[in-house]
C-alpha cells in the first residue's frame, strides 16, 4: 500500500536539512526542492544586504545553492549546521564579489545604478524605501567584517556563537565587530533621523 502524495510530501517536509540533503545525494529531486524553499530566500536576502545589489545577490544565492548540491554526496550529517554552512559560503562568495568590484573600480569602470521602482507611489512606501536605502547606504560604509557581523546579528537574527562559526572568529570578536558596526551605523544615520521618521 502506498501513501498519498500529499502525506508523503508532508512527512518529507518534516525531515531535517541533513536528512533532505542525504536524500538529494541519492537522487531525490523533491528533497532539493524542499531545501531550496527553506534556504534560498534567506541566502538571497543576506547576500543582497552584504552586496547592496540584487542582481549580484541572485547570482551569489544561486552559486551558494549549487555548491550545496555539489556537497550533497559528501555531506556528513551533524558536523555542520546546513544554514551556517550556507551563510559561510555566502560570506565567501560576497567577499569575492566585493574584491572583484573593487578591482573593476580601480580599472575605472563605473557601476550603473539600478533604476528606481516606479510602482512605489504611496508616501508610506516611499518612506519605507528611503529607510531601506538609507540603511543599505550606511551598511555599505562599514568595513566588510563589521557589515557581515551586523547583518548576521541584527537582520538575520543569528546568535553570536553562530556568527563566530560563520565568520571563523571568536565570540568576543563578533561582539566587538557588532558593537563597532552599530556605532558606525548610528553615526552614519544621525543626520537623517528626522527625515527618515526615526
Amino acid at each position: 500500500m502506498t501513501m498519498p502524495r500529499d502525506t508523503a510530501l508532508a512527512e518529507m517536509d518534516a525531515l531535517s536539512d541533513d536528512a533532505l540533503l542525504l536524500l538529494y545525494g541519492r537522487g531525490d529531486a523533491e528533497a532539493a526542492r524542499l531545501l531550496t524553499a527553506r534556504h534560498l530566500g534567506r541566502v538571497y536576502g543576506f547576500a543582497a544586504r552584504l552586496l547592496g545589489d540584487r542582481a549580484e545577490a541572485e547570482d551569489v544565492a544561486q552559486e551558494a545553492m549549487l555548491r550545496l548540491w555539489r556537497a550533497a554526496g559528501v555531506w556528513r550529517a551533524g558536523e555542520a549546521q546546513l544554514s551556517s554552512w550556507l551563510y559561510r559560503v555566502t560570506v565567501n562568495l560576497c567577499t569575492d564579489r566585493q574584491r572583484s568590484r573593487a578591482r573593476r573600480r580601480a580599472e575605472a569602470l563605473d557601476d550603473v545604478a539600478e533604476p528606481a521602482d516606479d510602482r512605489a507611489d504611496t508616501e508610506a512606501a516611499l518612506l519605507s524605501r528611503e529607510r531601506a536605502d538609507a540603511l543599505q547606504s550606511a551598511l555599505a560604509t562599514l568595513p566588510d567584517r563589521q557589515r557581515q557581523a551586523v547583518v548576521l546579528r541584527h537582520i538575520e537574527g543569528l546568535s553570536n556563537p553562530e556568527i563566530a562559526a560563520i565568520l571563523e572568529v571568536g565570540v568576543e570578536a563578533v561582539e566587538s565587530l557588532t558593537a563597532r558596526g552599530k556605532r558606525a551605523l548610528t553615526a552614519a544615520l544621525a543626520g537623517r533621523k528626522a527625515a527618515l521618521g526615526l
